[in-house]
């Protein structure tokens, strides 16, 4: 009596062990697709872009970035298999700013995907001019206008408005934490503000005239080495030189993607440094915050 009873429960236990493996598997095999259910596809053209939708998106998007890290997008050229992936998005939030990337590509772009929504972050913001406030050239509006938490709080409300027109099952969620992401934009332009607020110096160089926006919006002045695009030459090199021991600069900002040599020369000969910012880092208020210290230790 004894051995059929063990069998019994042997039996018992390895059904017990099979069911709650098979159960295990099942769960586990369709987490994934489960995930995945309601992510929109959305394609940008930077990084900062990026940050920007995910932090509206949430864990209801996957971006794209067409403009990768350490690339310019003035000048980037699209790679065959982006275009490839732009058939899976449902929404491309362009800068709309007039950048070269998006001049020379973007008619391109749309066409890769007849159904896909484009948003134009730039929709209410007033264009600047381009100029470095020490050169006598011209290049148009200026398209870098990210670099402003002002502009940022616009391009933020404009993502929103286009994911809850692709998904608007969604739009309570998107519009929470597009009001969560503005007031910490509030936040962090309050923060530059009282930063920049003090400083005797009202002037920065930099080499790529990139933070016109910045400049207009807390009262600074950009002085810029590169001209209409271009390496300055060795008179406007002279002038910069000239200025800047005017105007006591002893900082000049360098971005990653382009050259340092100029600014190196220039650097030399008044005494100063080169401080390498990333205007293009995808944190970006964090990012704004680095950029705002250093401009203020720069000016003080």
């Amino acid at each position: 009596m004894g051995r059929p009873i063990f069998n019994r429960l042997f039996l018992l236990a390895v059904a017990l062990v099979v069911l709650t493996a098979l159960a295990v598997f099942s769960v586990t095999s369709c987490a994934p697709e489960v995930a995945d259910i309601g992510r929109i596809v959305v394609v940008v053209t930077i990084l900062p872009q990026a940050d920007f939708v995910e932090a509206v998106g949430g864990d209801r998007v996957e971006v794209l970035v067409m403009v990768p890290p350490g690339a310019d997008p003035h000048t980037y050229e699209l790679k065959p298999d982006q275009m490839a992936k732009l058939s899976q998005a449902k929404m491309y939030a362009k800068l709309g700013s007039g950048m070269g990337f998006e001049l020379a590509w973007m008619d391109k772009l749309v066409a890769a995907s007849k159904t896909m929504l484009v948003v134009d972050c730039a929709r209410g913001i007033e264009l600047i001019e381009m100029t470095g406030e020490g050169s006598d050239e011209h290049e148009g509006l200026d398209p870098h206008i990210w670099l402003s938490v002002k502009n940022a709080e616009v391009m933020v409300a404009n993502i929103c408005t286009g994911l809850v027109q692709v998904a608007p099952a969604h739009q309570a969620y998107f519009e929470a934490n597009r009001d969560i992401y503005l007031q910490k934009l509030n936040q962090l332009d309050n923060d530059l503000t009282a930063w920049l607020a003090g400083v005797s110096n009202r002037c920065f160089m930099v080499f790529h005239s990139a933070f016109g926006y910045f400049a207009r919006d807390y009262n600074l002045r950009q002085l810029a080495v590169e001209q209409a695009g271009k390496e300055p030459t060795a008179d406007y090199i002279v002038r910069l030189i000239e200025e800047a021991k005017e105007r006591d600069v002893r900082v000049i900002f360098v971005s990653a993607q382009f050259s340092t040599k100029s600014a190196e020369v220039i650097a030399r000969e008044i005494g100063g440094r080169v401080v390498i910012i990333d205007p293009l880092a995808k944190d970006f208020i964090g990012n704004m915050r680095a950029i705002g210290l250093a401009m203020r230790q720069a000016v003080q």
